[in-house]
């Protein structure tokens, strides 16, 4: 890979996508920053150690994925740098510049070895996307809603292992949903809200009131909106009514064709505020391989025509990747390409709290980037701190 460490690259004639507009220009990135943003064709520019012709291609921010278990043969749960490397370089080739990496419903000690492996990944220099932290989906969830977890390891909200995890593993822990019905949860909520952690709710049958209380407490965020949740009615709203209605929370989308219908994902983002949907992967090992049996949480899940289902039927999270996410939501949505962007980037990058640094192309921001064929088939190349992680030359 292209090493641009300490040199400038000028990234030109792209397609660039800001947070207010679209702009053909050019992109000058040096010491791993954006330093300027040239809009038009018709200025020169020189100096730069590198160049790079966009050739119309979209110039985006990094996508970030608050939710994902693995990609390309690799799970999260593995808990080994080798399979750490396998997930983010494969996800990098798909446009992802940061992501969460999450677990299953599982044992403590299974969990804990995610704690200890990302804490160690992150300590050193991350070649390809980077790990942000960890985004631990389960145990404390609804078996009612159980979705693709196993429901041998379930758990009520249990403080003193969230506590022991902060103290052997501080600021790792990044997001954590729940089911905001079980006893214990509005308790720990409010904790993890204290100590920083994004609180989400997934796998739940909260009702609407439940619901209101847990934002009141501090939560902040759904998983896969419409998935394993109470679903919306008319006389008890459920919550999915709301994730809906309340601009409090962050709702998570996965947009594959599968999950969630194209009416209801227009519906969703009529409903939030456009600062506060995200589009996610919930990708798993199967990501980047072929249809087959694949395994998720010791339960075995069969990939046919690259959707994912457990025996029985559930769907067992995806085989999505981000620039397919963002393609498909060009051409089902109806939304603008600067919405799409801010649901992968932007919005992702606010809820962590990382805004300031990335999830948008601005002078002074980090250089995560990706450069992607203008019909948003695939990606030509990413960058993560201004250096070169993925080529499709």
């Amino acid at each position: 890979m292209e090493q641009h460490d300490g040199k400038s690259l000028l990234i030109h004639d792209a397609t660039i996508v800001l947070e207010d507009r679209v702009t053909e220009g050019s992109v000058l990135i040096k010491n791993g920053v954006i330093t300027r943003i040239i809009e038009g064709k018709d200025e020169e520019i020189t100096g730069a150690d590198h160049t790079l012709d966009g050739r119309g291609a979209y110039l985006l921010p990094g996508f970030i994925d608050v939710h994902v278990h693995g990609g390309f043969g690799g799970d999260f749960m593995d808990a080994s740098k080798e399979s750490y490397d396998t997930i983010t370089k494969f996800h990098a080739s798909q446009g992802t510049t940061g992501m969460l990496a999450t677990t299953v419903t599982a044992s403590q000690e299974a969990i804990e070895a995610v704690f200890q492996a990302t804490s160690s990944y992150m300590k050193k220099e991350m070649p390809y996307a980077a790990l942000l932290g960890v985004h631990l989906e389960g145990p404390f969830i609804s078996l009612k809603w159980i979705g693709a977890q196993n429901p041998a390891f379930l758990s009520p909200p249990r403080l003193d292992w969230l506590e022991d995890w902060a103290a052997r593993y501080p600021g790792i822990l990044k997001l954590l949903t729940l089911a905001p019905e079980n006893e214990g949860a509005l308790e720990s909520i409010k904790w993890l809200s204290r100590h920083n952690v994004v609180v989400s709710c997934g796998h739940t049958d909260a009702s609407f009131e439940v619901m209101t209380h847990a934002a009141e407490a501090g939560l902040t965020h759904a998983v896969h909106t419409y998935n394993a949740m109470r679903p919306l009615h008319h006389r008890e709203p459920g919550t999915v009514g709301a994730v809906l209605t309340d601009d409090r929370i962050y709702a998570e989308l996965i947009a594959d064709g599968h999950h969630v219908h194209p009416g209801a994902i227009r519906l969703l983002a009529s409903a939030k505020p456009s600062d506060k949907l995200i589009l996610i992967t919930d990708a798993i090992s199967a990501a980047g391989r072929p249809d087959g049996l694949y395994d998720l949480g010791g339960l075995p899940v069969i990939v046919e025509g690259g959707v994912a289902r457990l025996q029985e039927g559930n769907l067992a999270g995806s085989s999505l990747t981000m620039i397919n996410a963002f393609r498909y939501m060009t051409e089902h949505s109806g939304l603008s390409v600067m919405d799409i962007s801010r649901y992968a980037s932007g919005n992702p990058a606010r809820q962590l709290g990382l805004f300031e640094y990335t999830g948008s192309i601005a002078v002074g921001k980090r250089a995560d980037l990706v450069l992607a064929e203008p019909d948003f088939s695939k990606v030509r190349s990413t960058w993560v701190n201004g250096r070169q992680v993925y080529s499709a030359e």
